[in-house]
């Protein structure tokens, strides 16, 4: 959900969520945050709506956790990591994201709950796993966060599509006039010209400049 938009109360929480399901026809939401909000998990749950929990890195929350950093190293912030997924699903959460956490402690958490767990920079062990599309297919070329892979490289493919483009437009090549453009019978045009008193207009098609 919106950041802020589950912060207020239950009551803020739940109209939120309902608008999003009403307006935005989604099938569910999800929320960042520890054990401090199983309470509005549980007013959405309890009303029907499906919620997905989100533990570890809180995006929505990086200026207070000190920037984009790892969380649970240690066996206290691990535990306290632990310990909200656990209260999340009692909540009703049908689903738990990890983010950015250690292997070990995201294998271990996906073996105590009952809900699966996604992983997003939180290794192998977890019951599946999410990456952000632009990070995926390389649509940006900004920092990239140790856990992410780009499989694709859109950007360049982007860059070299407009570059070709723009060269085509440029020497008359594109948009050819028969292959991709439209045509008008010679007998039709002339009576337009006739009714404009433009009998005199002529057009030729452009012919491609050379490099």
């Amino acid at each position: 959900m919106p950041f802020g938009s589950f912060y207020a109360g239950k009551e803020d929480t739940v109209r939120a969520a309902v608008r999003m399901l009403q307006e935005g026809n989604v099938e569910a939401v999800k929320l960042e945050g520890g054990s401090e909000i199983a309470g509005r998990v549980q007013a959405l749950t309890s009303i029907g709506i499906p919620v997905m929990a989100h533990v570890g890195l809180l995006p929505q929350r990086h200026t207070a956790l000190s920037g984009y950093r790892v969380q649970g190293r240690t066996a206290q912030s691990g535990r306290s990591i632990l310990h909200s997924a656990l209260a999340l699903e009692e909540a009703g959460a049908f689903s738990v994201v990890l983010e950015a956490i250690p292997s070990s402690l995201a294998a271990y958490i996906t073996s105590r709950l009952k809900v699966p767990t996604i992983g997003i920079g939180a290794g192998p062990g977890c019951s599946g796993q999410v990456l952000v599309w632009d990070d995926v297919m390389g649509t940006w070329a900004g920092h990239k966060a140790k856990f992410v892979r780009r499989f694709g490289d859109v950007k360049s493919e982007v860059e070299r599509g407009v570059k070709a483009y723009a060269s085509a437009v440029r020497n008359g090549s594109f948009p050819q006039h028969e292959k991709e453009g439209y045509g008008m019978d010679d007998g039709e045009i002339e009576k337009l010209l006739e009714m404009e008193g433009d009998r005199e207009w002529t057009w030729s098609p452009p012919k491609m400049m050379s490099n």
